[in-house]
């Protein structure tokens, strides 16, 4: 990655030490996990393995068949490798590699201080949101997002009903994921209403969805919700930190985890990282859904829309 993002300004030198350390230990653990599994792998996939270890920013750029022809392999013996080594396959795996070894992002927490000058609490605001999206980036798991897709487009096909709950500062966020689910033509609402949540669990059956968005994963009005949509058969996805009662209350999780702390006044990065998570599921949604269905129903939304704007 291109070090366009501002990490050491407004640091200091231990702050910026910091930095680059985090960013060493994030690429030698993904390597030392890579040298650790190289006795358990086929001989053709070992000397893949090596070749990575050799040059891992070369890795993470050369197509898979200067890939093979470097380790004298096949290209289905490359993509054996990634697997082998716990990723879905070359292009994760090279994802989360150019993460790992991209310089000059930070991969600290740097709270705002009273104090901060304006330009301080700007970059120290970019540098979190930047380093946790990229950490969401190299951790969060494509399977898990796979069986949500899967689970929000079988709703979708099947006219059944697509919910979003979420309180507070996650109410805003599930009024977003609403707001862009409804424009693919989907059958969905938001509540951010305890009472109204565990009412509209209540009606759920099997073949509807809903997605539980909280940043703390422990408040009890979307507990509530959630066990009683189970229970009645719809599918649970929660966007929520790992370890919390929620994250094992759903059918599937979608880990959120940052630094910041869930007893803030404000969350900033948190709301922001739930946002893109649904941005994410969207995407997928719309392409599954497919441009022919979609463009008409968007062209008409468009058009109807062109009265409601100044010329």
């Amino acid at each position: 990655m291109q070090s366009w993002i501002p990490a050491c300004a407004g640091m200091t030198e231990q702050e910026a030490g910091m930095t680059e350390q985090g960013s060493e230990i994030t690429e030698r653990a993904m390597l030392d996990r890579i040298k650790a599994s190289l006795p358990s792998l086929a001989p053709a996939e070992q000397r893949v393995g090596r070749l990575v270890l050799t040059d891992p920013r070369s890795f993470a750029k050369l197509p898979v068949s200067e890939l093979a022809d470097r380790a004298h392999v096949s290209k289905p013996t490359v993509v054996r490798f990634c697997r082998s080594v716990g990723y879905d396959g070359l292009s994760d795996f090279k994802l989360k590699l150019a993460g790992s070894v991209s310089e000059g992002v930070p991969f600290i927490h740097r709270s705002v201080d009273a104090d901060d000058k304006t330009n301080d609490i700007m970059v120290k605001v970019i540098d979190n949101t930047v380093a946790a999206f990229l950490k969401y980036r190299n951790d969060a798991s494509s399977a898990a997002i796979e069986r949500a897709v899967n689970a929000l487009v079988a709703a979708y096909r099947d006219r059944k009903r697509i919910e979003f709950f979420g309180v507070g500062n996650s109410g805003v966020v599930a009024q977003d994921a609403q707001h862009k689910f409804f424009r693919l033509g989907v059958h969905t609402i938001a509540y951010s209403d305890g009472h109204m949540q565990v009412m509209s669990a209540s009606v759920l059956g099997a073949g509807d969805c809903v997605v539980v968005i909280s940043n703390s994963g422990r408040t009890r009005d979307l507990m509530d919700a959630c066990d009683i949509a189970r229970k009645n058969g719809a599918t649970t996805i929660v966007i929520t930190a790992s370890g919390s009662p929620l994250a094992s209350a759903g059918h599937i999780h979608l880990a959120a985890d940052h630094p910041e702390g869930f007893d803030r006044y404000s969350p900033m990065v948190s709301r922001l990282l739930h946002l893109m998570i649904i941005d994410i599921l969207a995407t997928c949604v719309a392409l599954r859904i497919g441009g022919e269905t979609l463009q008409p129903l968007l062209r008409e939304m468009k058009n109807n829309l062109r009265s409601k704007r100044y010329t």
